[in-house]
């Protein structure tokens, strides 16, 4: 068994928060274990809660679309996981504890990966891994050091959903940041 696939098991039985008790599954994560480019969600939705994967609703049809045009892939040539590894009742933003609890699968997601290039989706990735408070419209335009990485935040495909063509415009630039980063250009 590979350490990703030890560490999902783990997670499978994790009852380190009260996120636990009414999940329908942990949505681990997805896609190849040796990515180079790895996206970082908030939180799994009720979509994901009853398939186990991450972005697999609305805002995961978004993310695929804007993979294919904008990077030439589709998630099977990425990883993709969440801040969170539960869904949060009614889609509510993940509390500090609960992000806590979950912070040391996805550092050991990272760590097991070993990423060239990780994109954040959203406020709760972006401020957790840049360790920063500031908002991601404040952060996102630029890349970041991360380690050994680069860091490229953009918006979460749910925000570009309800905010139209001007978020998706940036996160398209976002994408093609992560992709020169990556050397895919």
């Amino acid at each position: 068994m590979t350490g990703l696939a030890h560490l999902a098991q783990e997670a499978a039985g994790c009852t380190k928060c009260a996120l636990s008790a009414r999940r329908t599954q942990v949505v681990f994560g997805v896609g190849d274990p040796d990515a180079d480019l790895l996206f970082v969600g908030e939180a799994p939705g009720r979509d994901e809660d009853l398939q186990g994967e991450p972005f697999v609703g609305r805002s995961g049809k978004l993310l695929d679309r804007l993979m294919a045009e904008e990077l030439g892939i589709d998630r099977r040539q990425c990883y993709i996981a969440n801040v969170v590894k539960c869904r949060p009742p009614d889609n509510r933003n993940p509390r500090p504890e609960e992000i806590e609890a979950c912070r040391p699968y996805l550092v050991s997601q990272l760590d097991l990966i070993q990423p060239v290039v990780v994109v954040t989706l959203g406020n709760f990735a972006t401020k957790l891994l840049l360790e920063t408070d500031e908002g991601i419209t404040r952060v996102r335009g630029k890349a970041y050091p991360f380690g050994r990485s680069h860091l490229v935040p953009t918006y979460h495909p749910a925000a570009a959903l309800r905010s139209g063509g001007a978020v998706v415009a940036q996160m398209r630039s976002d994408l093609v940041r992560a992709k020169q980063l990556l050397g895919w250009t």
